[in-house]
């Protein structure tokens, strides 16, 4: 059994490692706060871009695109090479945040023929290096706070790629936190972009407006009339660009903000364990001391009594 002078020191170090739960969490709290604050202050702008390129495709279904599933008619059974891109932690304490997201790109890796891994943050990094799956060991950054110019740096390194056809698919891997607190992985295929689904939420869209029924016959002779300079194809072209570029970044955002809120998560439990911790040894603590009191009043009264025994005994002796 421990003597109150050990129960003392674990005390002690669960007090200093309390003050490192609760920095931890406020810090966690306050990143947590910018992220989100970052995002919703772009949001707009990749919203708008979002709705430009649906108008665009609304308008011109049958134009083919480098950046969009219509670009060749044979390419999509011809399809093999696939990109991941995963955004995990650069660091740990966070639950089960870097491990949900983790499983399930090397689910999506195992079931792919020819991949190619191209890892955001240094936990991933390490993860599937340590395993030998295929990581490019060029492409090299932090998940810890996230910019605009960092997506761009991204976007550019990706969209080259995809243009000398190093892969034919990019999918972006990342965690997103839900109402309630709750994480949930995402899949997303960035590259090529799907026409179809422009398409089907400019068409719901306008019916929500009152602009259509619901078909696309709906435009011809509409009042919707509009020039596109220089060409429809390059101004797409920049579009998709862009909004390839406000999609990893928001999946930077989104995996940021929820690795933070995992931490705090994390954190708070910590902090809670430690808190009970402290009062089962605080109990051990004044049992121990009771029994040390006790034991020394016994032995008090346990020398008085001797030492009165051998006084009687004297006393007898000298009559």
């Amino acid at each position: 059994m421990a003597n109150t002078k050990e129960i003392q020191s674990r005390i002690n170090s669960i007090h200093d490692t309390m003050k490192i739960t609760k920095a931890m969490y406020m810090m966690s709290s306050v990143k947590l706060r910018k992220a989100r604050q970052k995002l919703e202050d772009t949001e707009p702008y990749f919203y708008g871009l979002q709705d430009q390129i649906k108008s665009i495709l609304y308008h011109f279904p049958t134009m083919q695109h480098l950046f969009f599933d219509n670009r060749n008619s044979d390419m999509h059974e011809q399809i093999k090479k696939k990109a991941f891109i995963v955004i995990s932690g650069d660091k740990g304490m966070a639950g089960a945040y870097n491990h949900n997201v983790l499983k399930e790109a090397k689910r999506l890796c195992d079931e792919s023929q020819e991949y190619k891994i191209f890892a955001i943050g240094e936990t991933g990094r390490q993860y599937f290096t340590s395993l030998g799956y295929n990581v490019e060991e060029s492409f090299r950054f932090s998940a810890n706070n996230p910019s605009v110019h960092r997506a761009r740096v991204i976007t550019e390194d990706i969209v080259e790629r995809y243009k000398e056809e190093e892969m034919d698919e990019v999918y972006i891997v990342y965690t997103r936190m839900e109402r309630g607190m709750k994480e949930e992985v995402e899949v997303e295929q960035l590259l090529p972009l799907k026409t179809n689904q422009f398409i089907k939420e400019e068409l719901v869209d306008n019916v929500k407006k009152g602009k259509s029924n619901g078909t696309l016959e709906d435009f011809e002779g509409s009042d919707d009339y509009f020039v596109i300079y220089p060409s429809p194809k390059v101004v797409l072209n920049d579009l998709a660009y862009n909004y390839v570029t406000g999609f990893i970044y928001g999946a930077l955002v989104e995996g940021f903000a929820t690795e933070e809120n995992a931490r705090m998560v994390a954190m708070q439990a910590a902090t809670d364990n430690a808190e009970a911790m402290l009062k089962e040894l605080s109990i051990e603590y004044n049992r121990l001391r009771q029994a040390a009191i006790t034991q020394e009043i016994t032995e008090v009264i346990g020398g008085a009594k001797a030492l009165k025994k051998k006084k009687m005994k004297k006393a007898k002796a000298g009559k």
